[in-house]
Formats: structure tokens, C-alpha cells, sequence
């Protein structure tokens, strides 16, 4: 049976889609029909059953994905560790929300490279969850970052860690709650204060409010910044509460320059996961980059 047709059947059954396969396999959609289609032909069986949206295996084609994959991702790995002499052919892009690239994976992952690091170069871009996934979907990224867990076989997900949201404001906001002794059923005493937020829908804060108030604001947005850095250096000038991840605000709470207005026994948590393409692994400076990501958010906190 010829390698490339199993190759191509494997990316198909991953992807659920002839064109999806196609675009990470560099081919065109009418050659992976036909190699599929010759496949096919040689066991006499179909593999998948056609739909208007993709295709769906048969249980023949389930079998044959079952068996085939994982050799054909250990002779990737065979090919690849042997190239992996020459550093200067490996770079590896990740893509993830802007904040949380910049602040934890980066800089874990520089130490990979360079002369004294593991050899690869490093490509970075930010986007949102549909973006970065639909980005890793079509092989543009190896990893990806995203709080939202990737569905179908295509990607692989693992659990990277969880981030807790703080309520904070600068002190002088801070002091028009702190007599109310903030608790779960006082929400109204913050709804005449401005609001920092990264989008006129208030994603963080209307997840808080669910989480701890079990309501939603009344407030809206006073100040929109797309980036929740900036969001942190508006809050501390004054320009309102905002609801923001511990890591990117713990320093501001150390210095004083904003405030906790409450500290819930449960606070709310978001989980990031990291995604790669079901296979890549394989790949000597995508497993490196992905192990060292796990192995590093194990201390964040």
C-alpha cells in the first residue's frame, strides 16, 4: 500500500475535511479526492461517507486510521529528528490571546532558543480563540494557546492551566465599597462605579458578576481598551474597576497601586489549553516547545 495514499487518507480523517487536508498537506483538493478515491478502490471499501460539510469515516475508515496513524507519526518522528541536527530548518510559531503569550508563554519558551537553547526559531502571533484555532487548523501555527478546548480529531488539547480573576480598582474607587463590607449580595453598591473593560460587551466582568454575584452588571463600559494591560494602567490611574487575571495585576496589588474590592472563597477561574495539530507532536521543537510550556505553568500561579 503506498505511504503517501495512507499519508493522505490519515490527514483526511483528522482534518473531516478533503479541503482542509488538502491546505495542510500542500495539495490540491482534487488530488487528495483522487487519492482517496484510489485508496478506496484498492481495499474496496469506503473510507469515509461524503457530507455537505466534510466527510465522516466509516467504521472501515475509523479501523484504518486506528492502525496506520501512529506508525505513520513514528516515521514523521524518524525523519524529523534527523533533521533536527541542522536547527536553522526549525521554527516554531505559536499563536495565543496577546497578555498571556506575552507575560507567561514567551518567555518560558525563549529560553529554547538561540546558540545555547535548544536550536529553534520562534514566531509568535495574537489572536482569539476562534482565530488561533482556526489558524492551527490550517497549519499557519504548531501551537496554540486558547481558553476554548478544540473539538474532532484535527487538534489536541491539553489542559495548560487555570487563571483566577481578581475585582480591582485604585484605592481611591476602592474606598467608596470598602464600608459596605462587599459580599456576594452586594452588588448594587458597585453599579454606579466606571467600568475598564476590553470590549463593550464586558467579558470579564459579566463572567465575574455570574460567577460571584450569580447577576448581571448593570454598569457599562466607561473605558474599552482592547488589551488587558491596558485595561491594568487605566484602573490604576482611576479610571474605574475592572476585572483582571491575578498574574497580570499581582505586582499593582503588591505596590498598593490598585486594590482586591473582594476576595471570594471561590474565585472565578478560566483554563487555558494548549493545541497542536493530532500528530505534530512528533516533531522534535514542537514536542520540545510543548513540553516546556506544561512544564512551566506548573509553577504559575
Amino acid at each position: 500500500m503506498d505511504l503517501a495514499l495512507l499519508r493522505t487518507f490519515v490527514a483526511v480523517h483528522r482534518a473531516g475535511s478533503f479541503t482542509r487536508a488538502a491546505a495542510l498537506l500542500g495539495l490540491s483538493q482534487p488530488a487528495v479526492t483522487s487519492q482517496i478515491r484510489t485508496l478506496e478502490q484498492q481495499l474496496g471499501r469506503p473510507l469515509f461517507l461524503r457530507q455537505s460539510r466534510g466527510v465522516t469515516p466509516t467504521t472501515i475508515g475509523d479501523e484504518l486510521a486506528h492502525k496506520a496513524a501512529p506508525h505513520l507519526d513514528a516515521l514523521v518522528e524518524i525523519a524529523e529528528t534527523g533533521l533536527d541536527e541542522d536547527s536553522s530548518l526549525r521554527t516554531l510559531h505559536l499563536a495565543g490571546p496577546p497578555e498571556f503569550t506575552a507575560e507567561r508563554a514567551l518567555p518560558a519558551l525563549t529560553e529554547l532558543t538561540g546558540d545555547h537553547g535548544q536550536g529553534f526559531a520562534l514566531r509568535a502571533s495574537f489572536g482569539n480563540a476562534e482565530e488561533t484555532l482556526e489558524g492551527l487548523a490550517a497549519g499557519h501555527h504548531d501551537l496554540a494557546i486558547t481558553t476554548a478546548r478544540p473539538r474532532g480529531a484535527l487538534l489536541t488539547a491539553t489542559a495548560l492551566c487555570d487563571e483566577e480573576h481578581v475585582l480591582i480598582a485604585d484605592p481611591g474607587w476602592a474606598s467608596h465599597v470598602s464600608g459596605a463590607k462587599l459580599r456576594r449580595k452586594d452588588a448594587h453598591v458597585l453599579e454606579n462605579l466606571p467600568v475598564v473593560e476590553v470590549h463593550e460587551s464586558l467579558p470579564f466582568v459579566a463572567r465575574y458578576w455570574a460567577s460571584v454575584f450569580d447577576s448581571r452588571p448593570a454598569a457599562s463600559g466607561t473605558v474599552i481598551v482592547p488589551d488587558l494591560r491596558a485595561v491594568l494602567a487605566c484602573a490604576v490611574t482611576g479610571a474605574g474597576l475592572a476585572v483582571l487575571p491575578r498574574y497580570l495585576c499581582a505586582s499593582a496589588l503588591e505596590r498598593g497601586d490598585v486594590v482586591a474590592l473582594l476576595e471570594p472563597a471561590v474565585p472565578p477561574l478560566r483554563t487555558y489549553f494548549l493545541a497542536v495539530r493530532t500528530g505534530t507532536l512528533a516533531m522534535p521543537h514542537i514536542a520540545r516547545a510543548h513540553e516546556r510550556l506544561l512544564l512551566a505553568a506548573s509553577g504559575w500561579s
